[in-house]
């Protein structure tokens, strides 16, 4: 009777030890926080080489300060109108453009990229008040670019 007992309890040890193996389980999330990939380490390396590959391409696409060098924006200070044209490098990237107030991030002006823009904004501050305002390029791969203005 104890050898069946003992031939039972290694057969369930050993069973419980076939499938108690242990897997390591990677998580891999975007920047928002969102799960993109659960499963074994070896995939995690193949879906973060290929993350960095895109952001790679992207970033190449275009840095803050080569995008800075393809606007042009006029005058600055500015007293009346403020006048930002683009080249054409830049025209696909871009999806809005936004100015706001510095002291009381209050928007004054928020318009999507179109066509009709022909690459040029104008944008009367003749009524707002004195100070710094914040000019804000939203682009179309999320990146923000913005720079102080100073009206008086």
């Amino acid at each position: 009777m104890k050898k069946n007992y003992l031939s039972a309890f290694l057969i369930c040890t050993a069973l419980g030890i076939s499938y108690a193996q242990q897997n390591e389980v990677y998580f891999k999330y975007d920047e928002a926080g969102n799960q993109r990939y659960r499963g074994p380490d070896s995939a995690t390396k193949q879906a973060s080489m290929q993350s960095k590959t895109n952001r790679l391409a992207t970033s190449q696409l275009i840095d803050q300060k080569t995008f800075w060098k393809q606007i042009r924006l006029y005058p600055v200070p500015v007293n009346d109108v403020l006048t930002i044209n683009w080249t054409d490098e830049v025209d696909d990237l871009i999806e809005s453009v936004s100015l706001y107030q510095h002291s009381t991030v209050h928007w004054k002006f928020q318009q999507q990229n179109l066509p009709e823009f022909n690459k040029q904004v104008g944008i009367d501050m003749s009524d707002f008040e004195w100070g710094i305002y914040v000019l804000r390029f939203t682009l179309k791969d999320g990146r923000v670019f913005s720079k102080n203005i100073t009206k008086r």
